[in-house]
């Protein structure tokens, strides 16, 4: 017999190469921006993956991701304190490009259930606890929710 696919193992991409797939699609459409922001994420990828001499799964993209995400946040604050809309909109728009690839973001309840769970768990009793309930949170939550929001509600519910 030949080495026939599982029909389900076919559809599971791994999510370079449903990126890979997107800057092929965005080549084909001619959508000079969005290639643009496709092509920087997949260089950041390729550029960690060469300096730590590894193939990145997909929780090491989505933190690649993030970490694309969160620069430009920054860079967009700074565009707006110098009145270059047009450059703030540029970074606005890579960011809606570069969310799509992160996973289903979960809701307030949600967070605030895990944040619960992880205080409890941890035994924290004050802020100085405050590493170990960010350290359970951290796996549970990466790519799923805004880690600064998180980090403040967990704050918040240590009484700091």
């Amino acid at each position: 017999m030949g080495p026939q696919q599982n029909p389900q193992e076919r559809n599971a991409m791994t999510l370079k190469e449903r990126i890979q797939d997107d800057m092929k699609a965005a080549m084909r459409a001619r959508d000079s921006a969005r290639l643009s922001a496709v092509r920087l994420l997949l260089a950041a990828i390729k550029q960690k993956e060469v300096d730590e001499r590894v193939a990145l799964d997909d929780a090491a993209v989505i933190g690649v991701i993030e970490k694309m995400i969160k620069q430009r946040r920054e860079s967009i604050v700074q565009y707006e304190k110098a009145a270059r809309a047009d450059l703030a909109a540029t970074e606005k728009f890579e960011i809606d490009v570069l969310s799509a690839y992160l996973p289903q973001q979960l809701g307030e309840a949600e967070i605030a259930q895990a944040v619960a769970d992880a205080v409890s768990e941890s035994g924290a009793a004050g802020v100085r606890d405050m590493g170990k309930v960010m350290a359970l949170l951290k796996p549970r939550l990466a790519g799923k929710a805004d880690m600064g929001r998180v980090s403040a509600l967990v704050k918040g519910r240590l009484g700091g």
